[in-house]
């Protein structure tokens, strides 16, 4: 009787340890996978700050110049199609050079004064145009200032019209190469264990074409694999 119920209980645990390393093995079997989706579109909105800036001993002959330099940036851009709505000029900025407790020699010019007009606008084409121009404004005795910190600024801001169709194609990429890794290893593909949408990036396509982006993302799927 003691050999019998040993026996059963032995067949009990043996079937209990092959049950789970089943469980254990089963779950282990998946694979996870990225999909790449990327689209190359246009710019959709444009910043262009033009910056004016001038120096000069006489403090309000220096504000009078900038200020017929700004009206006359202001006119080239209206006249050529920018809407006044879509243009904003900053208040002017003076430097006391003579002031600045770091220079040991006084300046032979002591005002320094800048000006900013920042263009605002969807119409990407017409400023990328108006861009190209801007040498008619150094006709008219106009330099326009430029540094890092200053610089047209292309963006793309329709990115939520892609999302979907982006996250399909990433998506579906990836399921093609569960396919390939399942088919190469003779197994057969499962339902979706979990799944995360990475970050969509937005780059301009390279330096010399700002206004062109790459628009990325990339998902991670795991699957099951039976």
């Amino acid at each position: 009787m003691q050999k019998t119920s040993n026996f059963w209980g032995l067949l009990a645990l043996g079937l209990c340890i092959i049950f789970a390393v089943g469980k254990f093995t089963s779950s282990k079997r998946i694979v996870s996978v990225k999909g790449l989706a990327t689209e190359e579109v246009m710019a959709d909105h444009v910043i262009w700050p033009l910056v004016v800036q001038d120096v000069d001993n006489d403090l309000i002959q220096l504000y009078s110049s900038i200020d017929d330099k700004i009206k006359e940036i202001v006119k080239f851009l209206i006249d050529n199609g920018v809407d006044n709505n879509e243009i904003s000029v900053s208040a002017p900025n003076v430097y006391d050079r003579n002031a600045n407790r770091y220079v040991s020699e006084r300046v032979a010019t002591r005002y320094q004064m800048q000006q900013v007009v920042t263009v605002s606008s969807d119409n990407v084409e017409l400023i990328r145009s108006l861009v190209s121009r801007q040498g008619e404004l150094l006709r008219k005795g106009i330099a326009i200032t430029s540094d890092y910190e200053y610089y047209v600024q292309y963006d793309f801001n329709g990115l939520n019209d892609l999302k979907p169709v982006m996250v399909e194609v990433a998506t579906r990429n990836a399921r093609e190469v569960a396919q390939k890794f399942a088919d190469d290893s003779g197994s057969k593909l499962g339902k979706i264990q979990n799944a995360s949408q990475g970050q969509f990036s937005i780059y301009d396509r390279d330096s010399n074409t700002p206004w062109i982006k790459n628009v990325r993302v990339v998902t991670s799927v795991t699957y099951y694999l039976k």
